[in-house]
């Protein structure tokens, strides 16, 4: 699977939070698509619409990252 990066340090680990504040490691495919890091998990709940960088302070769409 192809990862997206983040734009500002180019780390493909980010995450999303759910309305509860909790969190849930994902990874951003070059299609698009926002999936989760440990398969199996389920990211209902959770708002796709804004991750998180890892490695970094950035945050925006998924459609604001980068391919390697």
């Amino acid at each position: 699977m192809r990862k997206l990066l983040c734009p500002q340090c180019k780390v493909p680990s980010m995450y999303v939070k759910n309305g509860r504040g909790e969190r849930r490691v994902v990874y951003v495919t070059v299609e698009g698509g926002v999936v989760a890091r440990t398969e199996g998990e389920s990211l209902d709940g959770f708002d796709l619409d804004t991750v998180y960088c890892m490695g970094c302070s950035w945050s925006g769409s998924p459609k604001r990252l980068v391919r390697m």
